[in-house]
């Protein structure tokens, strides 16, 4: 480890690997906004080529990412069905209504699922209709922050039905590569279900900054010049780039090492039924556990933690996240699971 300091708040904390920062500050670069960064266009290539898609467009988040995807897709006023707890309804601070000016028809779902038959339901069908927006998009999102991976046969069928209405589906695949090692799919197999896919480099890859926004040219296109309006042409951002290759071509092959470590701590977590109870067994690099009858009260436990500088976010609606990434060694989760016997002991 860089420090002391076990956190197991999010993957998004990683920091950038030592041949990251070794390819970062030998990167050749120009100005991406002329299209010249000679890293960012290989980036861009090996993500469309990776994910079976003509074009890829860098962007500095997933947020970002997604809200292109948006723009590019929908007209104002027309609507989107997607999760009633997905990302972009939950932590993007509202931005496809002032950005895409969208209507959000928000579904119910089961084990991250939105039934067939609700999306069928909710599709406008007569869009000749003055009265009814049209519906320009449909959007998944897989290994979400829920842990949930769809099933492949779930995203192609959700492909097929808005193939019969004509609609694209946008998938938010922040943790792809974690759901295509959850599957042993082909990451491709995933991509074919979806028009447009945005993966983050920053989440378990170990990117310091960046998402990438795959699909049809054309869209990836128009997104580029929404990225311009939204201040996100950057210009030598090949140094950011550089970090994004080795995540594509080396970092998104170890997940199954996370994801390992996320079920021993699960495991040890399920032998105390009397301390803890686990929401669900991990699918990918998520924990999810409540407090049952532990002896460190709820509201305390992430400060108890902190003391030993070992990190966690506080419980949301009484539940608890450990999220394992590159940065968190077996030896760690060992280390976590031993205080927690300790606190309990001395409570």
């Amino acid at each position: 480890m860089m420090n002391e300091t076990i956190d197991l708040r999010s993957d998004t904390v990683t920091w950038p690997t030592p041949a990251m920062r070794q390819a970062m500050a030998a990167a050749p670069v120009g100005d991406d906004v002329y299209g010249d960064d000679p890293t960012v266009n290989e980036l861009e290539r090996e993500a469309a080529r990776l994910l079976g898609k003509e074009a890829a467009l860098f962007a500095a988040s997933g947020t970002m990412g997604n809200q292109l995807a948006l723009m590019a897709q929908v007209v104002r006023g027309n609507e989107v069905i997607l999760s009633d707890r997905c990302h972009i309804i939950f932590h993007e601070a509202g931005a496809a209504a002032i950005l895409s000016g969208a209507q959000l028809r928000c579904l119910p779902v089961h084990k991250g699922q939105m039934a067939l038959e609700d999306v069928e339901k909710a599709i406008r069908k007569t869009p000749e209709d003055i009265h009814s927006p049209r519906t320009d998009l449909i959007c998944l999102e897989t290994a979400d922050s829920d842990g949930v991976v769809l099933p492949l046969d779930y995203l192609r069928a959700i492909r097929a039905l808005a193939s019969r209405y004509k609609i694209p589906v946008h998938l938010d695949g922040a943790r792809l590569f974690n759901a295509a090692t959850a599957l042993a799919t082909p990451v491709q197999e995933i991509a074919a279900c979806a028009d447009t896919i945005q993966i983050c480099l920053s989440k378990g890859l170990c990117a310091p900054i960046g998402s990438l926004l795959v699909g049809p040219a054309e869209t990836i296109a128009l997104a580029r010049r929404k990225r311009k309006i939204l201040g996100g042409g950057m210009r030598q951002a090949g140094i950011l780039a550089a970090a994004g290759l080795i995540a594509l071509r080396e970092m998104r092959l170890r997940l199954q090492e996370d994801h390992a470590t996320a079920r021993w701590l699960a495991d040890q977590l399920a032998r105390r039924p009397d301390w803890f109870e686990l929401v669900r067994q991990p699918e990918i690099n998520m924990v999810f556990f409540r407090l049952t009858g532990y002896p460190v009260a709820e509201n305390q436990l992430a400060d108890k933690l902190a003391e030993q500088r070992i990190l966690i976010n506080g419980p949301d609606e009484h539940v608890f996240r450990f999220v394992t990434h590159y940065w968190v060694t077996p030896d760690d989760a060992a280390t976590v699971v031993a205080l927690l016997v300790r606190l309990a002991q001395e409570a």
